[in-house]
């Protein structure tokens, strides 16, 4: 600030000095008039020079406001234009009123004066009419942040596009780890001899490390089965247009060398910790394996997984290593808590009631309580065959108990086993799974992104012809004095039976053997017949859906009940219609669509392998195996329904979904 400012802050101390001054000079007139006289013609000389530095300090002050407002004029008439910010004044048309020069040499012309917003970019008017207040749009192979000012139709265009390369620039070479593992490595060389191994060996690690090469990867084998992987986002964007074509060139060369070896991948992206990163991508990697292997798993940032690959079956394991682990490690859980409680997935069938039975004697083998959650209000009528049986057995059909009853007996000590399902969505009641601490998931689907939070333990092999079959085998390792009634033993029987169709599909020798462990324990074939019956009113409103059946494409087959007819059909029917549409000639997959309940559409997918119906009803909202899978749409019409499938089918065809 001038020097003269502070001069002018001395004016109201001079005029008291002035004041007290003449003070003093009257009072020297009284005494001494000669004095006084005197003193007045200073005084007067004083006063003189005061005034006029007063006047030239005015005049000063003048001067400079006079230059600061030149100035700021100018300044301002800089800033609109000569800065690089562009500027568009527009009228309630959308027309262009006025613009800086900076903007009108974007696109090359001298004035923009009178044209319309959609000239200048299609996007800004409907960016303007839905009220965003900042967005990033393309001009001429450039970027830039419009900030929108309603009020005055005013528009600011700030280039951006050095700032978005050089964020695209730090995204592309952001660290991204990928941890390799090879399918049932060591199950598969087990019984190999050293020739054969080596062979094993060198062609897959040859494949790997040319895949690695081609795509600056960094390959690392950090054990027999596993190899760990470091590359970057953009090498990763690479791999997912290639859809991981790895995949099939391993599974390919294995079957040429008469071996069942596939690739399971877990990524791990989108942060800068590696120690996030790395967690990351071991959650993928057991994502990939709870599904069946053979598959990448991405977890992103957001939440989202995506999945490449899963074209097989899995592969099922012939040792029962992890069965007699998980068996022991489930029987010390037990001992720990005060009670358990046995939950299966909304609207149970055959599998999910067999387990149950199952895990409850498991509990009560080993002295403790066990009650298994069913809500009569759920119950489709392929199941009330069997519930009718229970309940002629009053001692076991007294351990069943309804979701309010579970609520109110639960305590922190008790242990909420899940049977047939791993989505909290589908479970009888979903409020039990935040009261407990401690809970068990067993499943035979393939793992969603959808998981039970923190488990105590989980046991999902997706190989598995059904759950009942693995609490079969987890039976089989209990302590010996176990016994089972012939009800039991059937339930579990039917449960495998109804899953695998007789014994036709996803049926492997651990399957044959815990069906003849059961068949051991008591099972009555007969009984298993008579819980399969269906009533003829079940029977015809599969007939109806089957006749609606048209082939979409070749080999895939749709069935939509009658739009119009607004008739309910139950799950085990939809499911029944599917399965025999498979039977037919020249159907690889068939999709059944109807109504379930009032705004709620089933859709019962099958296949015989070579198309994926789990990633079909995956995009749907869905989920199950490669073979058999399902999904609800809610909220929608029949009409809808088969659009959305078509439109999902494909993008599967396309190889849109991953």
């Amino acid at each position: 600030m001038p020097s003269f400012y502070d001069k002018s802050l001395l004016r109201y101390p001079l005029i008291a000095l002035i004041g007290i001054t003449i003070a003093a000079i009257l009072a020297l007139l009284f005494f001494n008039w000669i004095i006084g006289v005197i003193g007045i013609i200073i005084l007067s000389i004083v006063l003189y020079f005061l005034k006029q530095a007063d006047l030239k300090i005015k005049s000063m002050m003048e001067d400079y406001i006079s230059t600061l407002s030149y100035r700021l004029k100018k300044v301002g008439e800089e800033a609109l234009m000569e800065m690089p910010i562009g500027i568009i004044l527009f009228n309630e048309n959308y027309s262009i009123e006025w613009t800086n020069p900076f903007i009108s040499a974007i696109f090359g012309e001298n004035s923009l004066v009178g044209q319309s917003l959609y000239n200048v970019a299609d996007s800004l008017v409907p960016l303007i009419k839905q009220e965003v207040n900042t967005e990033t749009i393309t001009l001429h192979e450039r970027k830039f942040k419009i900030i929108i000012k309603r009020e005055e139709r005013l528009l600011y265009f700030f280039d951006v596009t050095e700032q978005i390369e050089i964020e695209k620039q730090y995204e592309d070479e952001r660290t991204v780890l990928g941890l390799i593992f090879l399918d049932n490595y060591d199950e598969i060389t087990q019984g190999m001899d050293d020739q054969s191994r080596s062979t094993i060996n060198n062609e897959i690690t040859s494949l790997l490390n040319k895949w690695a090469k081609d795509f600056d990867i960094y390959l690392k084998r950090v054990s027999s089965e596993r190899f760990l992987a470091v590359l970057n986002e953009n090498i990763l964007t690479e791999l997912e247009k290639s859809k991981f074509l790895i995949l099939d060139e391993v599974r390919e060369k294995a079957m040429i060398q008469n071996v069942s070896l596939t690739l399971s991948i877990g990524v791990g992206c989108g942060v800068s910790s590696l120690s996030e990163l790395g967690d990351l991508a071991q959650s993928s990697l057991d994502l990939a394996l709870g599904r069946g292997g053979d598959q990448v798993a991405i977890k992103q940032t957001n939440g989202k997984v995506k999945f490449f690959g899963g074209k097989t079956n899995p592969i099922e394991k012939r040792t029962r290593v992890r069965a007699r682990v998980i068996s022991h490690a489930l029987r010390e859980i037990i001992i720990e808590s005060d009670k358990v409680i046995i939950m299966g997935h909304r609207f149970p069938d055959m599998d999910a009631i067999g387990s149950a039975l199952g895990i409850l004697k498991v509990a009560q083998v080993n002295g403790k309580e066990g009650f298994i959650i069913i809500n009569p209000d759920e119950l489709d009528s392929g199941i009330e065959r069997l519930i009718f049986e229970l309940k002629q057995h009053s001692e076991l059909w007294s351990w069943f108990i309804t979701p309010d009853e579970a609520n109110e007996i639960m305590t922190n000590d008790s242990l909420l086993i899940v049977l047939d399902t791993h989505k909290p969505s589908l479970v009888i009641d979903e409020r039990l799974l935040s009261k407990s601490e401690n809970v068990i998931v067993i499943d035979h689907h393939r793992r969603g992104e959808e998981f039970i939070q923190d488990p105590l333990l989980v046991y999902m092999e997706p190989y598995a012809s059904s759950t009942a079959e693995l609490v079969t085998e987890l039976l089989e390792y209990q302590p010996k004095q176990l016994k089972m009634n012939v009800i039991e033993a059937t339930a579990l029987l039917a449960g495998i039976i109804v899953d695998t169709k007789s014994f036709t599909l996803r049926t492997g020798s651990r399957t044959f053997d815990a069906a003849s462990y059961l068949r051991a324990k008591g099972a009555d074939t007969v009984l298993v017949q008579k819980l399969m019956k269906e009533n003829i009113e079940n029977y015809v409103q599969r007939a109806k859906l089957i006749q609606k059946a048209v082939i979409y494409k070749a080999g895939i087959a749709i069935a939509a009940a009658d739009y119009h007819a607004e008739e309910y059909f139950e799950q085990v029917t939809i499911a029944q219609a599917s399965d025999t549409l498979l039977t037919m000639n020249g159907v690889e997959a068939s999709f059944v669509i109807a109504m379930k309940a009032e705004a709620v559409i089933g859709i019962s997918a099958r296949s015989l392998g070579d198309i994926n119906v789990q990633l079909i009803m995956e995009a749907l909202g869905g989920g199950g195996h490669l073979t058999n899978a399902a999904t609800q749409l809610h909220n929608t019409t029949l009409e809808e329904a088969e659009k959305r499938l078509k439109n999902a089918i494909e993008e599967y065809l396309e190889g849109g979904i991953k």
